[in-house]
């Protein structure tokens, strides 16, 4: 992040430099920079899917393999692997994606209470953010499909943003898949029963913007159907 500071910090003399970085305006060019390296270190990254989850979910537990074995078939097909670089269920997914010899990317989140990223990410393909908005628009531009195994917040929020851009048209459609039944039912229900049926919220075709499955095998062929109908290309 830094060349990218000092490549705009070139075009200014020294003496207005110092006068941006006293107003909000040098957030301006902060979040310039990662967007510059985001792009230049992701735009000959290939076809990659991408895999969220909670960084809580314990190594050997039902959804830590089944985010590393999803991983590791997609590799199988050619696909490369994106997380968010930190524990649980990304660690996972970087593991498996390693262990199958495909493309292993970590879009970490510079967080004071969370851990660094993990060792399964290449070497060259791990980028540090400042800013939430700035990952995900690389999440998503860079991405041929999402993968959404249980988790908080932060999963949730990635979840709806994606739904949300392909509800709006703002990007194309691409498969979006939840990973377990048991956790997700729930939210699926709701969204259904209350934000669709009872409020009208949202239309039924808007329910088919995402699949439902259990089993890594289920997720890889829904990718697979997806994209058997196109030539693999960047979402851009």
């Amino acid at each position: 992040m830094m060349a990218e500071e000092e490549r705009i910090k070139s075009a200014f003399s020294e003496k207005d430099w110092n006068e941006i970085k006293t107003f909000d305006s040098w957030t301006v060019f902060k979040i310039i920079a990662e967007f510059v390296e985001g792009f230049e270190k992701m735009s000959k990254i290939g076809p990659c899917v991408s895999i969220f989850g909670s960084a809580r979910t314990p190594a050997g537990s039902k959804y830590f393999n089944l985010a590393r074995d999803i991983s590791f078939k997609l590799t199988q097909f050619g696909y490369g692997i994106i997380t968010g670089g930190g524990p649980g269920v990304m660690e996972a997914a970087n593991m498996g994606a390693k262990k199958g010899g495909g493309r292993s990317v970590g879009l970490s989140i510079d967080l004071p209470h969370e851990q660094g990223s993990n060792k399964f990410i290449d070497s060259d393909k791990l980028i540090t953010f400042s800013h939430f908005f700035v990952r995900k628009v690389i999440f998503v531009k860079y991405a041929q499909g999402f993968i959404v195994l249980p988790g908080g917040f932060g999963t949730f929020d990635e979840f709806f943003e994606a739904l949300t851009l392909i509800q709006t048209k703002k990007i194309g459609k691409f498969p979006i898949i939840l990973v377990g039944t048991a956790y997700w039912k729930g939210l699926i229900d709701w969204i259904k029963d209350v934000m669709m049926t009872e409020e009208s919220n949202i239309s039924p075709e808007d329910m088919e913007l995402f699949s439902l499955v259990d089993t890594a095998d289920e997720a890889v062929e829904k990718i697979n159907l997806f994209y058997s109908k196109y030539l693999l290309s960047p979402n851009f």
